[in-house]
């Protein structure tokens, strides 16, 4: 008797609340699952989970088992990552990040790395949902700016600057503004949020803008730029190109908020596997000081 069989598949089905997605994070039917699980409540003669045709709680001996299956099962998972490490990288790297930087940055970077190593392979899901990383099986996040106390481990890896934009043309016709408020007095184009963000004096200003082009797309919003329609606030790589050749012009600059972390975050503290180390340290060389 294998006495780990059942403890993996209770311990995924309390972390997803439900036997149909721990059966798809493991592979495997949903059928096994229950059975693997029936078998594990029979040798320990005690419930672990309430089950209904909708619902999966935990019962209370099931709450305290799960709290200790956890630890070893995580106990378990460091252990051979820290016998791995120093190896070649091998296995499945689940990674997320949002989907500008992913294309931009992150996915030409992981494609090079999956090339290299032929051992590795690479999932990348590119999505600006906040991805719940421990929940949803993902090895590895990128992540810019301030971070909540989530328990993970984050590492910095780049840095992102939020530059204030215009075309030449634009500025000759409208005027440049000086101010914060004089953004009042300008069409502005209107990306994922309409709160600016400015640092003026040590504190933080958000500037509530408004104009006639909305889009949740950064690109789109550079071309319209680029037609001359407005100011944006975008990250830097956006622009940077354009900047260098004169067809966008920087202003406000005194009131450019300081540059974010970019951040790499994991679930373990104690151990990296060897194809999360790699991957980290992959993307501190090839990344850009700024993105």
């Amino acid at each position: 008797m294998n006495a780990w069989e059942g403890i993996d598949e209770a311990v995924m089905v309390a972390q997803l609340g439900s036997f149909v997605r721990a059966a798809e994070r493991l592979n495997t039917a949903p059928s096994n699952i229950s059975r693997a699980v029936d078998r594990l409540e029979k040798r320990l003669q005690t419930r672990i989970f309430a089950r209904s045709t909708r619902v999966v709680k935990l019962t209370d001996s099931g709450r305290a088992l799960i709290k200790q299956f956890a630890r070893l099962v995580s106990e378990r998972d460091e252990a051979i990552a820290a016998i791995e490490i120093g190896s070649a990288p091998r296995g499945n790297l689940r990674l997320t990040c949002s989907v500008a930087i992913g294309e931009r940055f992150i996915g030409p970077i992981m494609r090079r790395l999956c090339i290299e190593h032929p051992e590795l392979s690479i999932e990348l899901d590119l999505t600006n949902r906040v991805v719940d990383i421990l929940s949803e099986g993902y090895d590895l996040a990128i992540r810019t700016g301030q971070l909540p106390d989530s328990g993970l481990i984050c590492t910095q890896i780049a840095q992102r600057r939020i530059l204030t934009c215009a075309s030449p043309r634009y500025l000759e016709a409208h005027g440049v503004p000086k101010t914060i408020g004089d953004l009042a007095q300008h069409q502005c184009l209107v990306g994922t949020s309409d709160q600016w963000q400015f640092r003026q004096a040590g504190t933080l200003v958000q500037w509530p803008v408004q104009g006639r082009w909305r889009c949740n797309n950064g690109n789109a919003i550079v071309q319209a730029v680029l037609d001359d329609m407005g100011i944006c606030h975008l990250p830097e790589f956006y622009v940077s190109d354009h900047v260098q050749s004169g067809a966008i012009s920087v202003i406000l600059q005194d009131f450019c908020m300081k540059d974010e972390p970019v951040w790499a975050i994991y679930p373990s503290k104690r151990h990296l596997s060897s194809k999360i180390q790699v991957a980290i340290e992959c993307l501190r060389k090839e990344l850009p000081p700024f993105i």
